[in-house]
């Protein structure tokens, strides 16, 4: 399990270049000469901050703050970005007609997200006009450490659109391993948004002005709110399993650009070079049935104390476990969670992920079970060597008695925005 860092290189200041009201005037223009059109969709989250941002803590105020987390640059944000506290992830089918409203589709999530990320007044189309901002964060749209990230899923690059030839080379359809239990209906995706930040109403906020730009262009196939938990007391945030989460990330530059950047050269398309290929995983939780099982074997399947976080044969969180000491599993198990995820050997060092889990809630099944878990999401330059690695490794464990991947997909994080003369996929759909 591990925790999140912030990327600190090639970073733009956090300015706000962007005409308000004239994309504003576009739009209304645009719709009513259009008159009304399909059901709009909702979206969710992505780039880098820098580190003055990323010492800040992340707001506990119902208030959205001013926090501004830079846009553009090599990377998109919300990747190496530390977790804010409030997750929306929505994949969506894309319904646009050809590569041109494809394109358009992207320079508009562009335009929002410019906008939106930075903060600003919105502007007075004037009287008898829809208002060009929904209000629910009042007059003034507060910045709130807000991140956009935009993904694509492998089927985007089917006959639709012109761009099977550009499909980044390990892109593919999320596999199903032996012990998920996944629902067709929140499975895959044409497109991924993960929208996060430090307050719950700023991402409503964003979904909702997404939706209302968006129109027919792209229809929601499914979406996972989730919140990140304060420390209780100290270290990384505990899930809904009561173990702390999120502790042996990679941290720093070096180690983001040999897991995370997809680099240039082959097999991968010249387009991806900055991007990063991301696994989407709603794994429920079976909270009740955890609930009635020993704290001793609840430690024993985890590889880890619940009060302190540290491993079985450490002191505290940040301690590294000794696993060539402990052969035999005497301390920690050799079917621990955490032994079979990383086990910390040269070999498989470059194997790990980036990590960015959130809890969500549901509330109840139609049994009345609690319907809580985890919304995981990870980050990797190659998705076999990594994420498919570790979970294979993962199969059986014992975990699995407690734990169900229930939906889900494989993304591609496009590349950064470089400036205000681009867009997401520019180089895709040149």
């Amino acid at each position: 399990m591990t925790e999140q860092n912030p990327q600190t290189a090639n970073q733009a200041p956090a300015t706000c270049p962007f005409d308000h009201t004239a994309f504003a005037r576009r739009a209304m223009l645009k719709g009513a000469a259009a008159g009304v059109t399909g059901a709009a969709v909702i979206g969710a989250t992505g780039f880098a901050m820098s580190k003055a941002a990323a010492d800040a803590s992340p707001s506990t105020s119902s208030s959205a703050t001013g926090r501004k987390l830079p846009f553009h640059g090599p990377h998109q944000q919300g990747v190496t970005t530390p977790a804010q506290k409030h997750l929306t992830l929505a994949v969506f089918d894309v319904t646009a007609a050809d590569k041109g409203e494809l394109t358009h589709l992207f320079q508009t999530l562009t335009d929002r997200a410019r906008f939106l990320t930075c903060g600003g007044t919105p502007p007075d189309l004037g009287v008898g006009a829809p208002p060009s901002d929904n209000g629910i964060l009042g007059p003034t749209v507060p910045a709130d450490g807000l991140t956009i990230t935009l993904g694509v899923g492998a089927s985007l690059f089917d006959g639709r659109f012109g761009l099977a030839d550009k499909k980044p080379a390990r892109l593919t359809p999320m596999k199903t391993f032996p012990n998920d239990n996944l629902n067709p209906a929140e499975c895959h995706g044409d497109l991924s948004l993960q929208i996060c930040a430090d307050s719950q109403d700023t991402v409503i906020h964003a979904i909702r002005d997404i939706a209302k730009h968006t129109r027919a262009a792209m229809q929601l196939k499914y979406r996972i709110d989730g919140w990140a938990n304060d420390p209780r007391p100290t270290g990384a945030q505990r899930n809904l399993l009561g173990f702390h989460d999120g502790i042996a990330n990679p941290s720093n530059d070096h180690e983001f650009d040999d897991l995370v950047w997809v680099h240039p050269g082959a097999p991968e398309p010249t387009w991806t070079t900055g991007g990063t290929y991301q696994v989407v995983r709603r794994i429920r939780m079976l909270v009740e049935f955890w609930d009635r099982v020993s704290l001793l074997e609840q430690e024993k399947m985890i590889g880890r104390r619940r009060d302190t976080g540290a491993p079985l044969d450490g002191a505290s969180q940040t301690d590294i476990p000794q696993y060539a000491k402990d052969k035999d599993g005497g301390s920690i198990p050799l079917d621990a969670h955490i032994r079979l995820a990383n086990p910390r050997t040269p070999e498989t060092d470059r194997n790990r992920i980036l990590r960015r889990g959130y809890n969500y809630d549901r509330g109840f099944d139609a049994v009345g079970d609690l319907d809580m878990g985890l919304a995981f999401v990870c980050y990797q330059q190659d998705l076999q060597r990594q994420f498919e690695f570790v979970q294979t490794k993962l199969i059986d464990e014992p975990l699995v008695d407690y734990i169900s991947p229930v939906g889900g997909g494989y993304f591609f994080i496009l590349p950064g925005v470089k400036d205000t003369s681009d867009y997401f996929g520019r180089a895709l759909l040149a």
